[in-house]
């Protein structure tokens, strides 16, 4: 029951954008924001081990989606997206300053025998993450303040994760056309 209730939660808040946009367009007035809500404390409470670095975030996430119910008002919603944004940004920043760089760690979950070679450009491909990081972030507070609630869903619900899949995969083949090249 707890894997299933965690699969669920990890779902929903993937594709928050989503929940927002149909809860609000077919589910009662602040529905949408008890269940999300509900959700984050899941989460939270699911993952007391992992949650450590997104402690933050879900409590941000808990206080914007709580907050939207209780006011009724559904725009507090809108600016989870930017919470993510920032708080990547602020992990990978993190990892910058005191090392080893995100990408890096992530690398070497895969292959620990990385080459000290590649530390350079595992440190420059964090740093283009913090700018999909601010670019993200900054696109996505503009949607939610000056915006229709369909843009706002497009570009967090599917541009975004776009951008993101994007530099991931594109960064992954390179890094393995990379690796290939220089063993």
């Amino acid at each position: 029951m707890r894997m299933l209730l965690q699969v669920i939660s990890t779902l929903a808040i993937m594709g928050y954008p989503l929940a927002v946009y149909f809860g609000l367009q077919y589910l009662p007035n602040g529905v949408i924001a008890l269940l999300l809500c509900g959700l984050l404390i899941t989460q939270l409470t699911l993952n007391k081990q992992q949650v450590k670095s997104m402690l933050l975030p879900l409590l941000v996430g808990i206080g914007l989606t709580g907050a939207s119910f209780v006011a009724k008002q559904h725009d507090w919603l809108l600016f989870y997206p930017v919470v993510i944004n920032i708080s990547m940004l602020g992990l990978f920043v993190h990892s910058l300053i005191y090392g080893p760089s995100m990408i890096e760690r992530l690398a070497k979950l895969k292959q620990p025998d990385l080459p000290a070679e590649a530390t350079p450009y595992l440190i420059k491909v964090t740093q283009l993450w913090c700018v999909l990081f601010i670019f993200n972030g900054t696109i996505a507070l503009y949607t939610a303040l000056e915006t229709s609630i369909e843009t706002w869903t497009l570009y967090n619900g599917l541009i975004a994760y776009l951008l993101i899949g994007c530099l991931l995969g594109g960064e992954w083949l390179y890094r393995t056309l990379w690796l290939k090249k220089h063993e």
